[in-house]
């Protein structure tokens, strides 16, 4: 098993699930690393999905096929403000800003900064929600 110095922050998988073919075990990851696993993996993760904790989760995928406007952001971005204060208790967020740079292609970028209680350090993650179901899709195709 992986030796981590720092475990103070907690210790969990890495995601996806990775393991290491020399010592037979599961990739770990601590401190800020497994803080950013978790929000990762707080986002991805749609309520009802885990049978333990049937709240846990984002359910972002509602908005997946809605028409991108000051509403609908507004309302992705309180689902992600709701479900980091009630399921990461490590971390004050701080802000969560959501880009719609690359619209276009399918995507939003959100960006979540936020300090992480115990070392009083900050820190940021962009997590990619992708908007658009298809992938052979270009920004001037007719649909004729």
């Amino acid at each position: 098993m992986q030796e981590h110095k720092k475990t103070f922050l907690g210790i969990g998988w890495k995601f996806p699930p990775t393991f290491d073919k020399k010592s037979r075990s599961v990739v770990m990851v601590s401190e800020d690393k497994d803080i950013q696993e978790s929000l990762f993996i707080l986002l991805a993760t749609r309520p009802g999905e885990r049978v333990m904790l049937p709240q846990y989760g984002c359910d972002t995928t509602s908005l997946i096929f809605e028409t991108i406007n000051t509403t609908s952001l507004t309302f992705l971005q309180r689902l992600i403000e709701r479900a980091i204060k009630y399921y990461e208790p490590r971390i004050t967020l701080e802000s969560v800003n959501i880009s719609t740079d690359e619209m276009l292609d399918g995507k939003l970028l959100i960006d979540i900064h936020y300090t992480i209680k115990t070392t009083n350090a900050r820190s940021n993650m962009v997590y990619p929600y992708y908007i658009l179901e298809g992938t052979n899709l270009t920004r001037n195709q007719n649909f004729d």
